[in-house]
């Protein structure tokens, strides 16, 4: 493709919409030269920055002329390739607020959200069409469905929908080559909250907030570079992988791969290997998975890997450490939330402390508070508290959730912390899943993570249990890495229970361990303990 309608297009300057994001991270790239650098690769093709600015013009005018008008929403249940940064930029240049929405998601809960947003438009992935038409013949208001094919061509017959092909819509499209002129403070998307303990709830962000987290986490912390190439395991649709394989490395002019595949193991040392990255961003599940591949080795199959991030849950110590030892780079462990959009607080390159979310990220402020909203003494466990410039508007249509997240500057995590005497600050669990035994908190997170550094155990999940006292006492349930070994039935037990004693306490050992073959977890992988919970009864208030 050629760039922007043109050559005649090429010199034209980034100060044309100067708060429309979309100015920023890609037309800037043209107006400097950049425009035959490449932008993303996926398995079956790969686009340029000009090529994909001419994609994205030609989106943006083909919403046009279906008549999908400013501020309306587009839902985007898209996987992993080249088409999802075409769709999101060309609905930003147009500006449509594009919806990212999870493409695990169960029917009933992607007819939710179609509904909650009033999308007018949808662009799905060839693979997810058949799934989706019962949500979308629940969903009038819907009037253009665009079918993506993972190859670009032609979406196949299946007689699922009268879906118009993406492609055709785009060659077809009039070029619109200038981002709609937007305020830095005006709404550009929404992400979908995951939604863990009820539904699902709309996160409203503006333009501004895209380059708030490149400037600072992406450019201070990650220290991303023009001649990175990134890949992240965690998809676009969540946060954490907008960020990391999308507004990142176009922050800079640096490139992307993009796996529409599940990343199991295998499938990411794959990846790895095919594309050799320079950066690779997983979650602490997948890391803990890659470490039981017999395959992973120095680099994790990339010759150039010189940097690997994790967020989306806490990271246990024994899986950074030995992931450090067995791959020969550190993971820089941090906790973001889709409400601030990427990551706040982290690890730094040089400055790693395994078992801690790290230091505030340069530009954001963190506080720990009790019930009272008084700060609490280092040591002490509370509520995270942050404040930086990437918080999002609010919710969609929920205004006392709205009011009790985002409280002036500072906005309500959710999340337990303590904070070290030397500001690193440790995960203790959410605030919902904290439990007290013998008066003192409980956090399932260092329990869990005590039995997950036991070697027979893969991944485990503690709530809290009523003992027939009407006591609350910590339970277990455990995925073994070996299924053979839970033969070893009170044995293996007891010895998980004075395992959790010698690493995390005598109190907080598991009363009840119970073997399970899988765990209950959001489509972005954390744990739904309130799953577990209810499935024994749950615990005492």
């Amino acid at each position: 493709m050629d760039g922007i309608g043109g050559a005649a297009r090429q010199d034209r300057t980034a100060s044309a919409a100067p708060g429309n994001a979309v100015t920023w991270f890609l037309d800037r790239h043209l107006a400097e030269g950049r425009g035959a650098a490449l932008a993303f690769t996926d398995p079956a093709r790969s686009l340029t920055y000009a090529e994909l600015a001419d994609a994205s013009a030609r989106f943006a005018g083909g919403l046009r002329e279906a008549g999908i008008g400013r501020e309306r929403r587009l839902a985007m249940l898209m996987l992993d390739t080249v088409d999802f940064p075409v769709a999101f930029w060309g609905a930003l240049r147009a500006g449509v607020v594009p919806v990212p929405v999870n493409t695990l998601l169960p029917p009933d809960q992607v007819a939710y959200i179609l509904e909650d947003s009033r999308a007018e438009a949808v662009v799905v992935s060839s693979p997810l069409l058949p799934a989706l038409k019962p949500a979308l013949d629940r969903c009038p208001r819907v009037r253009l469905v665009l079918k993506a094919s993972l190859d670009g061509g032609l979406a196949a017959e299946d007689g699922t929908s009268a879906a118009h092909d993406l492609a055709y819509f785009l060659a077809r499209a009039p070029v619109e080559p200038d981002a709609v002129p937007a305020s830095p403070d005006e709404v550009a998307f929404w992400l979908y909250s995951s939604g863990s303990t009820g539904a699902p709830k709309g996160v409203k962000h503006v333009h501004s907030s895209l380059r708030a987290t490149a400037d600072t986490y992406g450019a201070q912390v990650l220290g991303i570079a023009p001649d990175d190439l990134v890949f992240s395991a965690a998809k676009l649709f969540f946060a954490y992988g907008l960020g990391n394989a999308m507004t990142f490395p176009m922050s800079v002019g640096a490139a992307a791969a993009l796996l529409p595949d599940r990343p199991t193991p295998d499938a990411a040392l794959a990846a790895v290997r095919a594309h050799q990255p320079t950066v690779f961003c997983g979650v602490p599940t997948l890391y803990a998975a890659m470490l039981a591949h017999p395959a992973l080795g120095r680099g994790a199959g990339s010759d150039r890997l010189r940097r690997c991030i994790s967020a989306g849950e806490a990271l246990p110590e024994h899986v950074g450490l030995r992931w450090a030892e067995t791959v020969g780079v550190d993971i820089l462990d941090g906790i973001g939330s889709t409400e601030m959009l990427h990551i706040f607080l982290s690890n730094r390159p040089g400055e790693v402390r395994y078992g801690t979310s790290g230091v505030p990220v340069p530009g954001y402020e963190a506080r720990i508070v009790d019930e009272a909203d008084r700060d609490v003494p280092d040591g002490e466990t509370g509520e995270l508290l942050v404040r930086g410039p990437s918080p999002a508007e609010g919710y969609w249509n929920q205004r006392d959730k709205s009011r009790r997240t985002f409280q002036g500057e500072w906005t309500r995590t959710g999340d337990k912390y303590q904070r070290d005497a030397d500001g690193h600050y440790r995960y203790q669990g959410r605030a919902d899943d904290m439990f007290k035994v013998s008066g003192i908190w409980v956090s399932p997170f260092e329990v869990e993570a005590a039995l997950t550094s036991h070697p027979a155990v893969q991944e485990a999940a503690v709530i809290g249990r009523e003992d027939e006292d009407g006591l609350t006492k910590p339970m277990a349930f455990v995925v073994l890495k070996d299924p053979a070994s839970s033969a070893g039935g009170e044995a293996l037990f007891e010895a998980l229970r004075e395992h959790v004693k010698a690493r995390a306490g005598l109190w907080k050992y598991p009363r009840w361990i119970e073997v399970a073959d899988d765990l209950p977890k959001t489509a972005t992988g954390k744990i739904q303990r309130f799953k577990l919970r209810a499935a024994v009864g749950g615990e005492a208030p």
